[in-house]
């Protein structure tokens, strides 16, 4: 099983949002959002989104959206 997980990450490194999804179309649908939402100011700080996978739900950060659609 492959798992997506979508994380916006602040300078800090802290986990902003997460969402884990089981489908590719609905982890690069998110990868994209998170993209768009992130401002100049923010990027210019150091934010990040990253898109990564696993293979366990066990491997999904725990404060994640988790969508198994």
């Amino acid at each position: 099983m492959t798992i997506w997980v979508n994380e916006q990450i602040d300078p800090a490194g802290i986990t902003y949002a997460c969402i884990a999804s089981q489908t590719e179309e609905h982890a690069k649908a998110c990868y994209e959002s998170f993209q768009e939402n992130l401002t100049d100011h923010q990027r210019a700080e150091g934010w990040v989104v990253t898109m990564r996978t696993v293979d366990s739900w066990d491997d999904v950060p725990v404060a994640a959206l988790k969508l198994s659609v």
